[in-house]
């Protein structure tokens, strides 16, 4: 579909989502190796809002499967309904008399109720789980396999069947293969090492925290009432305090909730009662919302926010040396 990764920029692009060189490039090479992509990295980058993009922009459906701990094939693959096959027993059970009537042996009989098995053991009584409904898809979708870190290694070692041959073992119906190979994206945010098996399988992708300009250009995209003005001046701060010493950095998405907020306040400008009040937008913790408001009080002159103050204060990633709160 996409002839090179320049392509797949411009169609995420379409679907609101700022990609670069290296993300495209990897979307462009899982898609024509048919291989799973491995996406680490901080909470909140926008690696789940990747697959959700990347569904949209082939006009396929999303199965996302959300991991957590103590995740079992149950969950993930299928469930069988004994109750419902049981119902159906009972409910089939006067039809069974009248085909078993006229048998004349026991082996007879077992043979013409053989021949009825499929009534009993059938896809009718699979309850399918995000996995299965990836693999007996009749058309081609995206499986999202939400916070892999966060499934047991047993669940992780399950996997690795259902990635190198797309296909499960169910033992009341036998093996089913895949009739289109989904799109596999599985995030992590590396609260655990993964295995090098599963990682063997997989593309991997790193995504961190944009740069200044990427973050500008997502925020003007995804808030364009918000003013350039106020909309640099958020940008810089949610920088910046992404070079503190904080329990929990302020994500992509609470970057986008904060310059929403910012319009619904009717914000003009980044003044300091306004930063004091949005902060917690932002920030998660109390511990970091106080030293947030250290480097508050410790400005001066017109900058609503300081670099001075300790510990607070570190080097510009982008170069440049120090740089102050923006004005």
């Amino acid at each position: 579909m996409f002839k090179d990764y320049t392509q797949i920029t411009q169609a995420l692009s379409g679907q609101q989502y700022i990609s670069t060189d290296e993300i495209s490039t990897v979307m462009f090479l899982a898609d024509k190796l048919e291989k799973p992509i491995l996406t680490e990295g901080p909470a909140g980058v926008g690696k789940t809002e990747l697959a959700k993009a990347w569904a949209n922009a082939n006009g396929r459906k999303l199965i996302r499967l959300q991991c957590y701990e103590g995740l079992d094939e149950s969950k993930a693959l299928y469930e069988w309904e004994y109750a419902k096959q049981m119902l159906y027993t009972q409910l089939l059970r006067d039809k069974l008399s009248e085909v078993l009537a006229s048998a004349n042996s026991l082996g007879e009989a077992a043979d013409r109720l053989g021949r009825e098995e499929n009534v009993f053991f059938s896809q009718r009584f699979l309850l399918a789980r995000p996995l299965l409904q990836a693999i007996t898809s009749t058309e081609p979708v995206v499986l999202l396999i939400d916070e892999i870190d966060r499934a047991d290694a047993e669940f992780e070692a399950f996997l690795l069947e259902i990635l190198s041959d797309f296909q499960v073992s169910v033992p009341e119906l036998g093996t089913i293969t895949a009739t289109h190979k989904p799109t596999v994206i599985l995030t992590s945010n590396n609260t655990r090492e993964l295995s090098e098996a599963l990682k063997r399988r997989c593309l991997y992708l790193f995504i961190d925290y944009p740069s200044h300009d990427s973050e500008l250009r997502i925020v003007k995209m995804r808030v364009p009432e918000l003013s350039a003005k106020l909309a640099a001046q958020a940008v810089e701060v949610v920088q910046q305090l992404r070079q503190m010493d904080l329990k929990k950095n302020p994500s992509v998405s609470e970057t986008i909730d904060w310059a929403k907020s910012l319009v619904m306040l009717n914000a003009d400008g980044l003044d300091r009662q306004t930063l004091e009040n949005t902060l917690t937008v932002l920030l998660k913790h109390e511990s970091d919302v106080q030293k947030a408001k250290r480097a508050l009080g410790a400005g001066g002159g017109g900058h609503p926010l300081s670099r001075r103050g300790g510990d607070e204060r570190r080097d510009d990633p982008r170069g440049g040396g120090r740089r102050g709160w923006p004005n």
